[in-house]
C-alpha cells in the first residue's frame, strides 16, 4: 500500500517561494505517475503538475513558469518548487501517485491517480 506524506507547506507573502515534497513509502515498484494537485473549500480539486516515470511532465497553465516538478528516486520523494507565489495559489497541496496510469489527453486528470496524501496547505497573502 503505497503511502503519500506531504511537507513544506506554510504561508508566504505574494512573490515568495516554497518547496513541497512529498515522502512515498510502502510500495516495490516506484509508481509510474506522481503529481501534485491543489484545491481550495467549495472548489474542485486541480491539478498543478504531474510527472511520469519516462520523464515526461505536465503543468496547468496557471502555474507554468513559476512552478518546477522533480523526483527523487532515491530518496523516494517528489517536489515541487513553487516561485512567485500569487495569492490565487492559496490551497490545499495534495500528492498523487499512480501505476499503470491511463494516457489521456491531459495527464492532470484525477483518475490516473490511485493514491493520496493528506496535504499540506500553502497560503499566499498579497
Amino acid at each position: 500500500q503505497v503511502q503519500l506524506a506531504e511537507s513544506g507547506g506554510g504561508s508566504v507573502q505574494a512573490g515568495g517561494s516554497l518547496r513541497l515534497a512529498c515522502a512515498a513509502s510502502g510500495y516495490s515498484f516506484r509508481p509510474d505517475c506522481m503529481g501534485w494537485f491543489r484545491q481550495v473549500p467549495g472548489k474542485e480539486r486541480e491539478g498543478v503538475a504531474t510527472l511520469d516515470s519516462d520523464g515526461t511532465s505536465e503543468y496547468a497553465d496557471a502555474i507554468k513558469g513559476r512552478f518546477t516538478i522533480s523526483r527523487d528516486n532515491a530518496r523516494n520523494t517528489l517536489n515541487l518548487q513553487m516561485n512567485n507565489l500569487k495569492a490565487e495559489d492559496t490551497a490545499m497541496y495534495f500528492c498523487a501517485a499512480g501505476y499503470r496510469c491511463p494516457r489521456f489527453e491531459s495527464r492532470l486528470r484525477e483518475v490516473r491517480f490511485s493514491y493520496w496524501g493528506q496535504g499540506t496547505q500553502v497560503t499566499v497573502s498579497s
